[in-house]
């Protein structure tokens, strides 16, 4: 199973990618949002990857974190839900807003994608509510694909031509997420409440620190009257 490409882009068309590794071409799917993010061709590039194989297909699907990721892999363990149907929720929504709509319960903003019908749409926030919580937690922990040390190509023509990476955009809102979902965890807050109300903090307050969102998250825990 390949799990993380490293090398260098070779070709872009509207939904994929050629990734050069040592002078082997892969091949890699991705959504709109990543597609945006990822170097021009002819520059580094790491991305992690999903890979499909079936009977008649063996395809990669690329995601510049692991949160996206985990939100692809999850997505298609739904019923009806294929990686075309994922790619479109994850272009549509990012993961960060797929983290959002399926805590909330917000099946309208998962039917925004294309191609995805409201029972379909209603089928994913009810398969994946209750895991939410575990991958908005994901967000202070992990790194996004091209972070990290300066990644290197290796080119055997002119190899004082190496491309640099590109920037990465920052992840800051993700893992304010996490830290305060983990803070009222340990006030004793249920993953499932403490994951819907970070999320409609953050859906309100989209520079909300952690601390804002934790008391913004409180506020709305709070009992009523």
């Amino acid at each position: 199973m390949i799990g993380k490409l490293t090398g260098r882009l070779d070709y872009r068309a509207a939904d994929h990618v050629l990734i050069d590794v040592r002078g082997v071409g892969y091949i890699v799917y991705c959504s709109n949002r990543t597609m945006a993010a990822l170097p021009g061709v002819g520059e580094a590039v790491s991305i992690y990857t999903d890979m499909v194989v079936r009977e008649d297909l063996m395809q990669l699907y690329g995601f510049l974190s692991l949160v996206e990721k985990e939100w692809h892999r999850l997505l298609c363990s739904v019923q009806g839900v294929g990686a075309k149907v994922s790619l479109a929720i994850l272009s549509a929504l990012g993961p960060d807003g797929v983290s959002r709509a399926i805590a909330l319960g917000d099946w309208g903003a998962v039917k925004a994608a294309k191609g995805v019908g409201p029972k379909t749409a209603q089928r994913i926030v009810l398969d994946l509510k209750d895991k939410a919580p575990g991958v908005m937690a994901m967000g202070g922990t992990v790194t996004e694909a091209m972070d990290g040390p300066e990644l290197e190509v290796v080119e055997l023509a002119e190899p004082s031509s190496a491309p640099k990476r590109s920037a990465k955009p920052p992840s800051g809102a993700a893992a304010a997420s996490a830290g305060a979902l983990s803070a009222l965890a340990n006030l004793g807050y249920g993953p499932s409440d403490a994951a819907a109300a970070v999320a409609e903090a953050a859906a309100s307050q989209p520079e909300a620190g952690e601390t804002d969102l934790i008391r913004a998250a409180l506020r709305l825990l709070a009992p009523k009257g």
